[in-house]
């Protein structure tokens, strides 16, 4: 049955994403569709009893109040200071600007949590500046679009908060599991923009050095930024706050921040509200979706007859986990990334449970496997968000196409794999400092 169910799942998965339906809409028809002839449970007890539980988790409310943040600090003028700053530190480097990109990226993700926001956030702040200085567009778009893949790795992340209530995981260790691998990613990610500058000097013109106190003054306009880090994470990490309140301790130093910019008006808070209404009923909608999903296979034997079939195998778990890490990678390449995480890993929980493997581990990796979707040809949403902010801009110099994208995400995405690869073959990148601050 666990088999069967697995396959009549997988082919309506398929005609769903070809028909071109919503992944909460898809993921509600497979469910319906395999209790209704698979199984002989009550189908509307199950669906409004799973819709309740997740629609009322106190841990899911972390979810809107991170997107209320990241709308106020889109609006709050924050992201342009943060990146004005760290250009006047950067750009001397070879690869000048670019550098920029990925450590503002880094820095807004630490307060932000999505990555649709960070690329978007930064990438509308910086594309300007490149298209008149002459830097190589390509490698330009490649790096915001890389860079913003940041955003759910470095904590705040949503897909940690949505991966820790699915494996029922501490979210506050995932959080401090994500620090190490998002500096790590931030370093691979410069090192290529370095390299690419060393080699072919034409990709970024060099940027004459900022007096020293300029940079230093220009510290000041990071210290917004830096309490409000200290909002979200220091109070979690203090175990002064769950997840949830400090997304609210959050929420309220960006509103903050947003008055002293002076730029709220009636106008903007009724565009931040509406925006965080959409973006948060489409995700609690797949999320709904994804656990009467998962609820359906559960009771159809699905992870349990995967997992039998794995440990029949004989990986081990450096196998396994092999095994898993090239099944993301060649499932984000037509999948979003976030759909992929809510449908597949609650089926494989049995399968690391049996082979032992560290849950909180896997879900670094598992994150940064979600990050490789999002800059993965063709499906990858980072791509054509960037792709969006440059049509803004205008063409110069012919046609411009989503394939200019795609070239130059390429470093930014074998860069990434590497990236994997050291997680996976030194599981203490992500797991020294939760060890380190919380104990085993």
């Amino acid at each position: 049955m666990g088999f069967t169910a697995l396959a009549v799942a997988s082919a309506l998965m398929l005609v769903a994403f070809l028909l071109g339906l919503h992944v909460a809409a898809a993921l509600g028809v497979m469910s319906l569709s395999l209790m209704y002839f698979l199984s002989d449970r009550p189908i509307w007890e199950m669906l409004g009893l799973v819709a309740w539980n997740t629609n009322t988790s106190f841990i899911l409310v972390a979810i809107p109040l991170f997107i209320l943040m990241g709308e106020l600090l889109l609006r709050s003028g924050l992201s342009e200071r943060l990146y004005r700053v760290l250009s006047h530190w950067l750009s001397p480097l070879p690869g000048g600007l670019m550098h920029s990109n990925i450590a503002a990226c880094a820095t807004f993700a630490a307060v932000s949590g999505s990555s649709v926001a960070t690329a978007a956030t930064i990438g509308s702040v910086s594309l300007p500046a490149f298209r008149a200085r002459g830097y190589d567009e390509r490698l330009v778009l490649g790096s915001l679009a890389a860079g913003g893949t940041l955003g759910i790795l470095i904590p705040p992340s949503i897909n940690f908060i949505v991966y820790g209530v699915l494996m029922e995981v501490s979210i506050g260790r995932l959080y401090v599991a994500g620090i190490l691998p998002g500096i790590l990613l931030s370093l691979l990610f410069m090192a290529v923009i370095l390299v690419a500058a060393k080699i072919w000097p034409q990709v970024a013109p060099r940027e004459a050095a900022v007096p020293w106190a300029i940079r230093l003054l220009g510290l000041l306009d990071m210290l917004p930024t830096f309490a409000l880090i200290f909002l979200v994470l220091g109070t979690i990490y203090l175990g002064v706050a769950t997840p949830t309140e400090a997304a609210a301790f959050g929420v309220t130093g960006a509103f903050v921040l947003a008055l002293l910019s002076g730029r709220v008006n009636p106008t903007i808070l009724k565009e931040v509200f509406f925006s965080t209404a959409r973006t948060t009923a489409m995700v609690m909608l797949i999320l709904t979706g994804a656990f009467i999903l998962n609820s359906t296979l559960a009771m159809l034997g699905v992870p349990q007859a995967i997992s039998r079939a794995v440990a029949s195998w004989n990986l081990g778990p450096t196998g396994t986990m092999l095994l898993l890490v090239v099944f993301y990678l060649i499932l984000g390449t037509f999948m979003d990334g976030f759909a992929m995480m809510v449908t597949t890993i609650p089926v494989i929980l049995p399968v690391l449970k049996t082979m032992s493997i560290d849950l909180v581990w896997f879900g670094v990796i598992a994150v940064i496997l979600t990050e490789a979707a999002l800059i993965s040809p063709p499906e990858g949403l980072n791509l054509y968000v960037i792709h969006g902010l440059r049509e803004k801009l205008g063409s110069e110099g012919g046609q411009r196409t989503i394939m200019d994208v795609y070239v130059g995400v390429l470093p930014f995405f074998l860069m990434m794999l590497v990236g994997i690869a050291l997680v996976v073959a030194f599981p203490q990148i992500a797991l020294w400092l939760p060890t380190t601050m919380k104990g085993k």
